[in-house]
């Protein structure tokens, strides 16, 4: 379904606001972007099916699946005591940008040591809302509120979101070729008098900054100076560094709700009940709700106070300290796309691929790794899967094997569209291949023939292979995407080792968990 305003934005720019004529012309432009947007609907797996891959953990929590949405796991849920309803409401992912993993997250809020709800990024206003419901009582008795502790930050500087360091950006260079679909980066920093250090499978925490013509463009919609004093700090910079400007807040729906009549102020309330009335809820992001509610004044200091804070970027280090004592690198899809004919920018991935400069300092954190890593003994091998950016995490282990002189076998699955655009490190894994660090080198390219070829192909393919590394005490490892990719690849070894294994489907799934819980399936999703 296609969404059409009536009412271009072109015309809207407050006389008051004092913007030059360029910035003008752009944001006129960027207005009649505002307009359009497809749909497109997305088949879930069932809870069966996804039982059937990922079996119930031994800890009673068979919702701890990023894949299954979130009605399925509160239902798995249901009847649990509310640090386990509180658990299922998380995104699964054990990503660490909260600073807890999703378990100890839940626990923190339950026993009234975090008081803030909004902290899972991946999970969003999805999980906000059922925590919410949760912690209100959701017409459970066991659910009564819990009188939060204050937050407080804690550890020393540059370990944790709350007390980032200083680093210092140093570069930036392009990994995709002539004719990629993507925009991918190596991006380096210097660490050198921040003090930090890392290992690998850390991840790295990127306090970046909104794009300033996204600013302008909030600015001017909300009809003030960009000048504004907010209790120190003008408008503009604390919409630049301190508010999240993605999806619109239930707090900035309930805003405009207090400050409007009429049946704008019903469809603002039931925005914020989480109801969609016009069908355009996926597209009101901050911007688009100052559009909708073009005629709600709001002042600046209200409109601040309703956002949510700007939450860091986490991203897997794909380099060695081992190796480059005092640098760290990532490799970092830039995000770029348009909903209707209006451009989106990832905050952090354009902050990384366009807006900081060779010198800048920037306010970082290393998150210390929550079962992913290499394996103790250096003569253990590994099979690492990481398709697209996914492979960052394992450009750091073959670099630190190589570093540290580590004897086990390596043994990397790789993919992408294109291999003449996208093979990321192409010289880099040839010259470890060379070296004998990189003992197999599998790849896979969705678009270089008729059929696409994913990496859990390849796995199907080189089944027996994969199946003896497991069988000699391997470990093996999957980074990307959890929705999708990480499903699959799950559903291959669970297919490979039925095939090679001579086991049933569910002797093979409760060997996978068996991997598991033995730490020898480590997954970095997102």
């Amino acid at each position: 379904m296609t969404v059409q305003s009536p009412n271009p934005l072109v015309q809207v720019l407050p006389e008051t606001a004092p913007f030059s004529e360029e910035q003008r012309s752009w944001l006129n432009g960027f207005f009649a972007g505002l307009l359009s947007l497809d749909n497109a609907g997305v088949t879930a797996l069932s809870p069966t099916e996804n039982a059937a891959v990922m079996g119930e953990a031994d800890d009673g929590a068979p919702w701890h699946d990023p894949a299954m949405a979130i009605g399925d796991r509160m239902q798995l849920a249901e009847g649990k005591p509310l640090p386990r309803r509180l658990f299922a409401a998380m995104a699964q992912q054990d990503c660490g940008q909260c600073g807890y993993v999703c378990e100890t997250y839940s626990a923190a809020i339950a026993e009234g040591k975090e008081g803030r709800l909004n902290l899972c990024a991946p999970g969003g206003k999805e999980t906000l809302r059922q925590l919410k419901t949760l912690m209100e009582g959701g017409g459970t008795p066991a659910a009564a509120p819990v009188e939060a502790a204050p937050v407080t930050p804690a550890g020393p500087i540059g370990r944790s979101r709350e007390n980032p360091a200083l680093a210092t950006f140093l570069s930036r260079r392009k990994l995709n070729g002539e004719g990629s679909e993507k925009e991918t980066w190596h991006v380096e920093f210097d660490l050198s008098e921040s003090g930090l250090d890392y290992i690998v499978g850390d991840a790295f925490g990127i306090v970046a900054q909104n794009d300033p013509r996204l600013v302008d463009a909030v600015i001017a919609l909300l009809g003030a100076r960009p000048d504004a004093d907010l209790g120190g700090k003008s408008l503009r910079d604390k919409l630049l560094a301190d508010c999240a400007l993605g999806p619109a807040p239930d707090a900035l729906f309930q805003l405009v709700s207090y400050v409007t009549g009429g049946d704008t102020r019903q469809k603002a309330k039931r925005l914020a009940a989480g109801e969609d009335p016009d069908g355009d809820l996926d597209r009101l992001d901050v911007l688009g709700t100052l559009h909708k509610f073009s005629a709600a004044r709001l002042s600046p200091e209200a409109f601040v106070e309703a956002l949510d804070p700007l939450q860091p970027r986490l991203y897997s280090i794909s380099s060695s300290f081992n190796a480059t004592p005092g640098h760290i690198s990532l490799t970092v899809d830039t995000v770029r796309y348009k909903i209707g004919s209006r451009p989106r920018w990832g905050v952090a991935s354009t902050f990384l691929g366009e807006r900081v400069l060779p010198g800048d300092k920037v306010p970082v954190y290393v998150q210390r790794a929550h079962g992913f890593g290499l394996p103790a003994n250096p003569e253990t091998p590994v099979i690492m899967c990481g398709p697209g950016t996914g492979v960052a995490p394992f450009r750091a282990f073959l670099h630190d094997r190589k570093a540290t002189g580590a004897t086990g076998r390596n043994w990397l699955f790789f993919g992408h569209q294109r291999r003449a655009s996208d093979f990321f490190y192409e010289d880099e894994l040839a010259a470890l291949k060379q070296a004998g660090v990189l003992t197999g080198l599998t790849l896979a390219w969705s678009r270089d023939g008729k059929d696409k070829i994913y990496v859990q192909d390849r796995m199907r393919e080189r089944g027996a292979e994969l199946f003896a590394w497991l069988e000699q005490g391997a470990h093996f490892y999957v980074c990307g995407d959890a929705k999708r990719m990480a499903k699959d690849v799950e559903r291959a070894m669970v297919d490979v080792v039925a095939e090679h294994g001579k086991r049933s489907i569910d002797e093979a799934v409760a060997y996978v968990a068996a991997l598991k819980k033995a730490g020898r399936y480590q997954a970095d999703v997102y």
